[in-house]
């Protein structure tokens, strides 16, 4: 068969407008224009053969293409087992990291519980310098400069951090630095983590800041 037949026979075909024709049809299109009641079953048998059909039973796919598309978007690929491995990835360096916070609250801790060792240290001292050793006249304009430091101290802090001065900026700002500092020392991948933290953990995405 001439291949300028077969073009025409596909044209007819796709004229049709139709995915799917019963086969009876199919064989009527391919047999137009042409006397011998055989010819039709031969260009089906041809097209059929060379895949620009598909016969399913009583039924004819016009446009396999489409159908080859459908089934392979029922056929799962390997994006679970991506998942997975990821997954995994995930859980590990989400241990190292928790491993790091912890170690970051600990030592934020000690620098507190040390602060608060201070402030009792010098309360007693200005007690006792103020009821034995000395007097309130002389004390009064100490724990005047002293109060004034600490309020410095406290305004420098803003200015450095832009965090409120109060137990709890300072508390968030040396975590922050700590766990900076131990980052850096394991050599840890924090943009990894966060990257792998959007996918399999969103919800603690928008809550947690990035380091």
């Amino acid at each position: 068969m001439r291949a300028a037949e077969m073009e025409m026979v596909k044209s007819r075909l796709r004229d049709i407008g139709k995915n799917w024709v019963p086969y009876s049809e199919f064989v009527r299109v391919c047999g137009e224009n042409n006397s011998d009641p055989e010819h039709g079953n031969r260009v089906a048998n041809m097209l059929d053969k060379a895949g620009n059909v598909i016969v399913l039973g009583n039924f004819v796919c016009l446009k396999p293409e489409e159908l080859t598309r459908a089934v392979a978007g029922l056929i799962p690929t390997n994006e679970p087992t991506r998942n997975a491995a990821t997954r995994q990835e995930f859980e590990q360096l989400e241990i190292i990291k928790s491993d790091i916070d912890k170690k970051a609250d600990d030592l934020v801790r000690r620098e507190l519980q040390a602060g608060l060792g201070l402030v009792i240290a010098q309360t007693i001292g200005f007690f006792r310098l103020t009821f034995w050793e000395l007097s309130w006249d002389v004390m009064e304009p100490i724990c005047f400069f002293a109060t004034s430091t600490y309020f410095m101290a406290g305004y420098a802090f803003f200015l450095r951090t832009a965090k409120e001065p109060s137990f709890e900026g300072f508390y968030k700002s040396r975590f922050e630095t700590k766990q900076k500092r131990l980052i850096k020392m394991l050599d840890f991948d924090i943009d990894r983590f966060n990257k792998l933290q959007k996918i399999h953990r969103p919800d603690l995405t928008n809550s947690a800041g990035r380091c």
